[in-house]
Order: C-alpha cells, then sequence, then structure tokens
C-alpha cells in the first residue's frame, strides 16, 4: 500500500501532519453525520447511537492530537486539509454507489434502503479503518510520535464486529452484497491515496 511510504513523509513534516489529522478529523466527522442522518426516529437502534456517538468522538479526538503537531487549524476548510476535493468525496461517493446498487439490486426505497446503506457503507469504511489506523500507528511508534491513534484502533475493531453482526441479520446474502460496498470503496480509497501521494511528489500541498 502507498499509505507505507506517504505516511512517514507525512508525519516528519509538523504541518502536513496537522494536516493529515485535520483530514482524518473530517472524515470521521462525515461519517458520523450519515450514520445520524440514517437513523429512524422511532426504530433507532442502541448500536447505531454508540455508533454515532463513537464517530463524532474520533472526529474530536483527531482535532485534539493536533496540538502535539504545534500547528492550530480552526476548520475543515480545504486549505486545512490534505487533498481536499477526494477527502470530501469519498465517504458521499461511497454512500451514493451503496445506495444505487441497492435500488438496481434488491429494490429498495425509504427506510429500508436508508438503514441498508448503513450497514453496507459502514462495514466497508470499517474494514478500511482497520486497515489504516495500525498502519498509522506504526508509522507513529517508528518516528517517535506524540500523537497516537491506539483508542480508536481498539474501538473501529469492535465497530467492524457489530457491523458484522448486523450484516448477518440483514440477509442471508450479506456476503455478496458486503463484497459490493468494499469494492466501492476500494476504488475511492485508491483514487484518495493518489492525491496525496501527488500532492507529495509535486510539492504541492492540496
Amino acid at each position: 500500500m502507498q499509505l507505507n511510504t506517504i505516511l512517514p513523509q507525512i508525519i516528519a513534516d509538523n504541518e502536513l501532519h496537522s494536516r493529515w489529522l485535520n483530514t482524518l478529523s473530517l472524515m470521521e466527522n462525515t461519517g458520523a453525520r450519515k450514520i445520524s442522518a440514517s437513523e429512524d426516529p422511532l426504530t433507532v437502534t442502541y448500536i447505531i447511537l454508540k455508533h454515532a456517538a463513537e464517530e463524532h468522538r474520533h472526529a474530536f479526538y483527531l482535532k485534539k492530537q493536533l496540538e502535539k503537531t504545534g500547528v492550530e487549524l480552526p476548520t475543515y476548510a480545504a486549505e486545512y486539509l490534505l487533498a481536499p476535493g477526494s477527502s470530501k468525496y469519498y465517504l458521499n461517493q461511497l454512500d451514493i454507489d451503496v445506495c444505487r446498487y441497492l435500488k438496481a439490486d434488491l429494490s429498495l426505497t425509504g427506510a429500508e434502503l436508508r438503514f441498508a446503506a448503513y450497514l453496507l457503507v459502514t462495514y466497508a469504511i470499517e474494514v478500511r479503518a482497520d486497515e489504516l489506523y495500525p498502519i498509522y500507528q506504526d508509522a507513529l511508534d517508528e518516528a517517535g510520535s506524540k500523537v497516537n491513534v491506539k483508542s480508536i484502533i481498539l474501538e473501529e475493531e469492535g465497530h467492524l464486529e457489530e457491523m458484522l453482526n448486523q450484516l448477518h441479520k440483514f440477509s442471508p446474502d450479506w456476503e455478496r452484497h458486503a463484497n459490493k460496498a468494499v469494492e466501492f470503496e476500494t476504488r475511492l480509497f485508491n483514487m484518495w491515496v493518489e492525491q496525496l501521494d501527488a500532492s507529495l511528489n509535486s510539492k504541492v500541498k492540496i
């Protein structure tokens, strides 16, 4: 994975590192808001509420880690992010791709569509988080950085287990649907990493 070479470069530069943390915070916050938006006001479950709360906490925690870089970034404006276009587009486009798939494959609409999309999008994101955050933590340890994401790693592992339990209840064919969501996510993630890599290689901090 390209992140193995990108992350040491980012961590070595406090400005880049701060924008990386801010970018991860943006993406966690976007995920939390999407979970909340998918909630049914009457039938929302404990697991969904817990998951949304923890994703919001991750967004806050990553913002708090900015203090350790010595760089203050007040908002999620593009100039305070890395690869802002892909970073903002990534999760929204995944949601669109999954919804289109569910409409075409299962003819879902309304609340059923929102809940199924929540399950599949969140599953794909948790699979990615279970890969990304440990790679980031290893790079932090290697650099001797004061920043750490160990608490996020533990919670994301729990989230993935929870999503698998919900997917088993959702459909006997859940693996086919989940693999499709992962396929969509992989394409978007690779585009995001390419933008990160291009911005570093060109020395243009986009």
